[in-house]
C-alpha cells in the first residue's frame, strides 16, 4: 500500500466511527450534506460571477449605461445570496466541528480511561507521550483539518471542473509556427493553467515536505515543556525545600531549547515555502493577462471576454493549486493523524496485554484469597510468588518487608492492575471494596467532593463529613467542606493521608486496602488515626502495607515478604503470625 493510500486510510479508521455511530450518524450526515450543498452553491455563484465579469466589462467598453445599472443589481442579489451561503457554510460546518470533537474526546477518554488502559499505557510507554495533548489538542485539530481540507478539495475540484470548460471555450486555438509549419493548440489556456500549477505543486512538495515531522515534533516538545512546568507547580514545596530552583531552571531550559530549535526549523522552512508560494501567486495574477493579451490584441476577444477568461483562468489555476494554498495545512493534518493513530495503537497494545494477562481475578465472592501467584516484572524476571493466602470478612493482615520485595505489585494484583505473572485471585466485588495508596489522590474541587471520591457528594450527610473528620483530628477542615481549592497544595503529606483515611470513614468499604497510607504520620497520630479506623469500620476486613513494627497491634495477623533466592528475584511470603 502507498504511503499516499495508508495515509487516507488512517484518516478513514479515525473519521469512520462517529459518522457510523448510530446515535449521532443522522445528525452527522445531515450537517455533512448540507455543508456540500452549501459548498456547490458556492462554486455555482463563481460561475455567475464568471459570465457576468463578460457581460459587465463589455458594457463598460460599449458605454451602455443601461446594461451597466442592470448589472449591477443583478450583482448585488447574487453578491447578497454568496454571503448567505458563506456565513452558513462557516456555521454548520463549525457546529459539525465542534459536534465531533465532542463524540471523539467522549469515546476516546472513555477508551483511555476503561480498564485501567491509562494506567498500563502510562507504566509501558505504550507509543505515546503526554496523552492529555492528544485527547485535548489533537481530537481538536483532527476535525478542524478533516473538515477544512477535504471541503476545500471537494471545492478544488468542482471549480475546475465546471471552470475547464468554459476556460476551454474562451481560449481557442493558439497557433506557433515550427520549422516553417503552423501548429494549432486548442484550449491552449488549459494546458498553460495545467503546466503552472504541475510545476508549482511538485516544487512546493520539495520544500515543504520536512514541514510534516517538524510540525509532528512540535507537539510533543510543547507538551514536554508544558508538563515540566505543572511539575513544578504540583511539587512547590519540595522543590522549595530542596533548593531545586537551579536544576529546574535547566530542566525548564533544556525542554524550551527543544521548542525553539523546532520553532525556528518551521519558521525557516515556512519562509523558504511563503517565498515560493507568494511568487507564485503574485505571477497567477499577472499571468493570464500575458497569456491571453495576444487573442485581445488581435481583436479575438472583447474586453469582456479578456475580463471572463482571467476570471476562469484564475478559478481553474487556484484549483490545480490546491496543494500548493493548503500545504502548511496538510502537513499539520499529517502530523495530527501520525499522533492520533499512535496514540490508539498504544491503546490497542494495552487491551490486549490485559486480555492475554495470565493473571485471573475474580471479583466475586466474599474473602480475599490468592493461589498459586507468581508475579513478574515486564521484563519477564520473576518477582513473586504467593502460595497461598487468605483474608476472611473482618479480618486485618499486614504485609511487611524489605522494599522492592513485590508487597505494592501484590496490592495491584489484587486489584486487578498488574499483568505480569500467573496465578488465581480472588476478590469481593469493586463497589464493597477501597484501596489507599502512599500518596493520596485529592481531585480538583471541593472538600466535600475529595472525601467523596468516586462517589457523589450528595450520598453523604453533613454530619457523615463532620464525623469522618473529627475522627481523624480534622476538625478544623469543617468550615471548608465547600471551599474548591488545590488540596495537594493546600494540605500537608499527613492532612492528605488523614484525608484519605477520612474518605474510608465516609465510605464504609467491607474490604479496606492500605499501601502505607500512613506513612506520613508521626507515631501517635498514626496511632489515633487507626484506632479510628478500628472503631469507625468494625466489620471491615483491612489489608495493609507498612514498615513500622508497631503496625502489628492494630492487625490480627502479619505476614512478612523475605527476599529468596537472589539470582531468580523470587521471593516467598511466610507467615508469621
Amino acid at each position: 500500500m502507498s504511503r499516499f493510500a495508508a495515509f487516507f486510510r488512517a484518516v478513514w479508521c479515525l473519521a469512520k466511527p462517529y459518522f457510523l455511530d448510530p446515535q449521532v450518524r443522522l445528525g452527522a450526515w445531515m450537517l455533512l450534506v448540507a455543508i456540500v450543498a452549501l459548498n456547490l452553491a458556492s462554486v455555482g455563484l463563481s460561475v455567475w460571477f464568471n459570465y457576468w465579469y463578460n457581460d459587465f466589462y463589455n458594457a463598460l467598453q460599449e458605454k451602455d449605461f443601461d446594461s451597466f445599472k442592470t448589472l449591477l443589481l443583478y450583482f448585488a442579489g447574487v453578491a447578497a445570496a454568496f454571503i448567505v451561503v458563506a456565513v452558513y457554510k462557516y456555521y454548520l460546518q463549525s457546529l459539525l466541528e465542534v459536534r465531533w470533537r465532542r463524540w471523539l474526546t467522549e469515546h476516546w477518554a472513555r477508551d483511555w480511561l476503561e480498564d485501567k488502559r491509562y494506567y498500563h499505557m502510562q507504566m509501558l510507554g505504550l507509543d505515546t507521550d503526554n496523552p492529555d495533548q492528544r485527547i485535548a489538542e489533537d481530537l481538536r485539530l483532527f476535525p478542524a483539518y478533516s473538515l477544512s481540507l477535504t471541503l476545500g478539495l471537494l471545492n478544488a475540484v468542482v471549480s475546475l471542473v465546471s471552470f475547464l470548460g468554459i476556460l476551454w471555450t474562451l481560449s481557442g486555438d493558439f497557433a506557433i509556427a515550427l520549422g516553417g509549419t503552423e501548429y494549432h493548440i486548442p484550449g491552449y489556456m488549459v494546458w498553460v493553467a495545467i503546466v503552472y500549477a504541475a510545476a508549482g505543486t511538485w516544487l512546493t512538495h520539495l520544500i515543504g515536505r520536512p514541514l510534516v515531522r517538524l510540525n509532528f515534533d512540535k507537539q510533543r516538545v510543547e507538551a514536554d515543556f508544558r508538563f515540566h512546568l505543572v511539575r513544578i507547580r504540583e511539587h512547590a514545596e519540595s522543590i522549595a525545600f530542596q533548593n531545586g530552583e537551579t536544576v529546574e531552571r535547566a530542566g525548564l531550559e533544556r525542554r524550551f531549547a527543544a521548542v525553539f530549535d523546532n520553532f525556528i526549523a518551521i519558521m525557516k522552512r515556512t519562509k523558504l515555502l511563503i517565498w515560493f508560494t507568494s511568487g507564485y501567486g503574485q505571477i497567477a495574477v499577472i499571468f493570464p493577462f500575458v497569456v491571453g493579451a495576444p487573442r485581445y490584441f488581435s481583436g479575438a476577444l472583447p474586453l469582456g471576454g479578456l475580463m471572463q477568461t482571467v476570471s476562469a483562468f484564475g478559478q481553474v489555476q487556484e484549483a490545480l493549486s490546491y496543494i500548493i494554498n493548503a500545504y502548511t495545512e496538510i502537513a499539520e493534518w499529517r502530523a495530527v493523524i501520525e499522533r492520533l493513530t499512535g496514540f490508539q495503537r498504544g491503546m490497542e497494545k494495552a487491551r490486549a496485554l490485559s486480555a492475554r494477562s495470565a493473571i485471573a481475578v475474580s471479583r466475586e465472592g466474599d474473602r480475599i484469597a490468592v493461589n498459586d501467584l507468581a508475579l513478574g516484572l515486564p521484563d519477564g524476571r520473576a518477582l513473586l510468588q504467593v502460595n497461598s493466602l487468605a483474608l476472611a470478612p473482618g479480618e486485618s493482615l499486614l504485609l511487611q518487608g524489605r522494599s522492592g520485595g513485590g508487597k505494592t505489585t501484590l496490592l495491584r494484583a489484587l486489584a486487578g492492575l498488574w499483568l505480569f505473572g500467573r496465578g488465581k485471585v480472588m476478590r469481593p466485588a469493586d463497589e464493597q471494596s477501597l484501596f489507599l495508596p502512599q500518596k493520596p489522590y485529592l481531585p480538583l474541587g471541593s472538600l466535600r467532593a475529595a472525601l467523596a471520591y468516586p462517589h457523589d457528594p450528595a450520598r453523604f450527610s453533613e454530619a457523615d463529613y463532620r464525623a469522618a473528620l473529627e475522627a481523624l483530628d480534622l476538625a478544623h477542615l469543617a468550615p471548608r467542606l465547600d471551599e474548591e481549592a488545590y488540596w495537594t497544595q493546600q494540605l500537608s503529606g499527613g492532612e492528605q493521608q488523614r484525608v484519605q483515611l477520612a474518605r474510608a470513614l465516609l465510605l464504609k468499604p467491607r474490604w479496606l486496602y492500605m499501601d502505607e497510607a500512613t506513612s506520613a504520620l508521626d507515631e501517635k497520630t498514626e496511632a489515633r488515626a487507626l484506632e479510628a479506623l478500628r472503631t469507625g469500620l468494625p466489620g471491615t476486613a483491612i489489608l495493609s502495607i507498612g514498615h513500622r513494627p508497631a503496625l502489628r497491634g492494630f492487625h490480627q495477623k502479619s505476614l512478612e515478604i523475605e527476599p529468596g533466592a537472589a539470582k531468580t528475584g523470587i521471593a516467598q511470603l511466610m507467615a508469621a503470625t
